[in-house]
């Protein structure tokens, strides 16, 4: 496709300016003229619209192999691609488990043949995520972004030392889904008055934040690149602004019901339920105070699929995870941009700049880079309906909530995989 999209915002390197950006080859072009009778080309105006690079989630679950039932690469993708996502990792608690070439394989096919945008795979750091024996990291490691055993914490020390130690060898970052089962007692929701006026199990905060001031010690020790995967405690969050101060290589995650959403906001419904759960009113405040001082590097969604069965069994017996890749610009920009919070320019780097430059993958909006960006009417108002949804997951604790931001167009590199309609 050789367009001009014409008299839109565009954010390129950290501001906004209003300008046309020209696609022509499957690049961006700025300065067009003189390539316009080269590449015939349509002109689609733009005007009061925004032009993004398409966003980057480092934390998505796109279920296949295993849970095609659940979501499958192509309907997931195709998901990303009208939240305005164009980039997106996915995590590696599918069956088989990516923990050697052999299983990989299967999601790689799967990847070239259904993904609309780009997908990068997370290997497993143990063999089926079983906590018991380290995954062929060195055999995967140059088809995957990173090592993560999410959904599960790495429970004993010294795997996880040794699994820091080959990863920093092959150049590779863990990816930490930090829970010790030690101190889970059985609980499904946040430790806190919900749990204990409703006679729910709680999680304790100590549970996450446990784990991650291990880890930290680690990392001074072997010197790994470390992520951690959807922090939702104030302990966390001080943790890791510690652990940078004390120059760590350390980058965190959280994700958009975190900041907006609290244990006071929970219902009878397993659409409030995930893992880590939404926490105290405190903790969501430090997670804010950690977006705006640095220490929070980026927003990842965990999309999690499940089915309206899986989700139908309230908040002790539903499945943990809700889905968020079609929500996320929305809430985020209803909730912290436009009540001030944060800037937009703040929200974008969030989005797009520092995913990109700590896992060296995404779009920006530069001459001659690949056409991979989203095109957003910051004005439109709509409720937030599952039932609109390209993901087969139906399941937010977002559902009926007024929002503003709809994702007219996504390009990536070159070819629209998302259109509204309404264009």
């Amino acid at each position: 496709m050789n367009c001009i999209l014409k008299d839109a915002q565009v954010y390129t390197d950290g501001k906004f300016t209003k300008q046309d950006v020209f696609i022509a080859d499957g690049k961006v072009f700025l300065e067009y003229t003189p390539l316009v009778s080269k590449f015939p080309s349509t002109t689609i105006s733009f005007n009061n619209k925004y032009i993004f690079p398409g966003f980057t989630d480092v934390h998505v679950h796109l279920r296949e192999p295993g849970f095609l039932y659940k979501e499958t690469i192509e309907s997931g993708t195709r998901a990303c691609a009208r939240g305005g996502y164009t980039t997106v990792c996915s995590m590696p608690n599918l069956s088989p488990a990516p923990d050697c070439a052999e299983n990989l394989k299967f999601q790689l096919d799967a990847i070239k043949k259904s993904a609309v945008i780009d997908v990068f795979p997370f290997g497993t750091i143990t063999k089926a995520e079983k906590g018991e024996e380290l995954s062929d990291m060195k055999e995967i490691s140059n088809d995957v972004i990173g090592f993560s055993d999410d959904g599960r914490g790495v429970q004993s020390i010294e795997m996880m030392k040794n699994a820091m130690l080959e990863a920093k060898r092959l150049g590779k970052i863990i990816s930490a889904h930090c829970e010790d089962n030690s101190l889970l007692n059985g609980g499904y929701i946040h430790d806190g008055i919900y749990a204990k006026e409703h006679g729910h199990k709680g999680i304790s905060s100590m549970s996450e934040w446990g784990p991650i001031k291990r880890d930290l010690e680690l990392v001074r020790e072997t010197g790994c690149s470390y992520h951690v995967c959807h922090i939702s405690t104030k302990e966390s969050v001080e943790l890791i602004r510690q652990a940078k101060k004390d120059g760590l290589d350390v980058t965190c995650e959280t994700a958009p019901h975190y900041l907006v959403l609290s244990d006071k906001d929970l219902q009878e419904d397993g659409r409030f339920k995930m893992n880590p759960p939404l926490r105290s009113e405190e903790d969501r405040l430090a997670l804010l105070d950690g977006i705006k001082d640095g220490t929070i590097d980026m927003i990842a969604t965990d999309h999690a699929p499940h089915s309206a069965e899986e989700k139908s069994k309230g908040l002790k017996d539903s499945l943990m995870g809700v889905v968020g890749i079609e929500t996320a610009f929305p809430i985020l920009y209803t909730h912290l941009v436009k009540t001030n919070i944060i800037t937009l320019e703040k929200l974008l780097s969030l989005l797009c700049d520092n995913p990109r430059k700590r896992f060296g993958i995404g779009a920006e909006i530069k001459e001659g880079t690949k056409a991979s960006l989203t095109v957003f009417d910051l004005d439109a108002k709509y409720n937030i309906n599952p039932e609109d949804f390209l993901s087969k997951g139906r399941s937010t604790p977002f559902e009926g909530g007024e929002v503003f931001g709809r994702c007219l167009m996504t390009i990536h590199c070159g070819k629209v995989v998302w259109q509204e309609q309404k264009i």
